[in-house]
């Protein structure tokens, strides 16, 4: 892959979801929603619910995997931080929110005794702080 990463640029974004399946999803239900308010009918209040549902669906198709990305980051970067952090460190990982961690897998190795320093430390506060904190940043291009 070409393009590079950084702590600004990594968010992947697929066009044909974000955009365009949400539009092909909202819009329509919005408009069962207003025909139903307008001009009430059975027919038209189960339109309605069938387009919330339908909503719902897609917002959760999204967050669902995210949840189950989120605990695989978390299991990786333990076992990385069980690697690479030194001994007195190895008793706190556990510490380590998984907030944290999310930010973390993106800190090369030399970096990342330092930075789990710093968040144990309190003096990064989330993921995006973590993110910012990276000098060099270990781009992750298998994400989905």
């Amino acid at each position: 892959m070409s393009e590079t990463q950084s702590a600004t640029s990594h968010a992947k974004m697929v066009p044909m979801y974000h955009y365009v399946t949400f539009l092909c999803v909202f819009v329509p239900t919005v408009y069962f929603i207003v025909e139903t308010v307008q001009e009430f009918s059975m027919g038209s209040l189960m339109t309605a619910l069938l387009g919330a549902g339908v909503v719902l669906a897609t917002f959760f198709a999204r967050v669902f995997p995210l949840g189950v990305q989120d605990r695989v980051i978390r299991l990786e970067e333990r076992i990385r931080m069980e690697r690479v952090l030194p001994e007195d460190l190895h008793g706190r990982i556990g510490e380590v929110s998984t907030d944290h961690l999310i930010g973390l897998r993106f800190a090369p190795d030399e970096e990342l005794a330092d930075l789990v320093r710093r968040v144990l430390d309190g003096e990064l506060a989330d993921r995006k702080s973590v993110k910012l904190a990276i000098g060099s940043w270990r781009p992750d291009y298998q994400r989905i």
